[in-house]
């Protein structure tokens, strides 16, 4: 968020001051939390973990339309969302609530996963793809 603000000539920090306190937002990024989580192991289980990069990108710029929080599915990403006060930024008194739910989220999809794909632990090694050197 910082870089995207020197390159559209703002302050490198600029707190937000956008308030996304209700309750509804909160639900919403735990709702994009679980689905993304889903998403990943989801493709990885398939056998095609070389698509997760396009599966994660798809679902993020879909659950940007679906849900109303505009997909805070990332602590990370959360987080960065305070250094800049543009339409995307979150003031830093309403991102805790947003982790939390994101947290809670993951632990919701890991209950889930071990639900829907029991062997997952047998694929769990999978889910970061190592990537391949190449010589120059």
């Amino acid at each position: 968020m910082m870089s995207a603000n020197v390159m559209f000539d703002l302050d490198v920090v600029d707190w937000s001051t956008k308030a996304r306190s209700a309750g509804h937002l909160v639900y919403a990024a735990g709702v994009a939390t679980l689905g993304l989580l889903l998403v990943i192991f989801g493709v990885v289980r398939s056998g095609r973990a070389s698509a997760a990069a396009f599966s994660v990108g798809g679902y993020i710029a879909g659950a940007y339309y679906f849900t109303s929080s505009t997909s805070f599915a990332n602590p990370a990403v959360t987080i960065a969302r305070t250094f800049s006060d543009t339409f995307a930024g979150i003031e830093p008194a309403s991102m805790p609530a947003f982790v939390v739910a994101q947290l809670v989220a993951a632990g919701l999809a890991v209950a889930l996963i071990r639900v829907i794909y029991p062997d997952a632990a047998d694929v769990a090694d999978r889910v970061v793809v190592p990537r391949e050197r190449t010589e120059v």
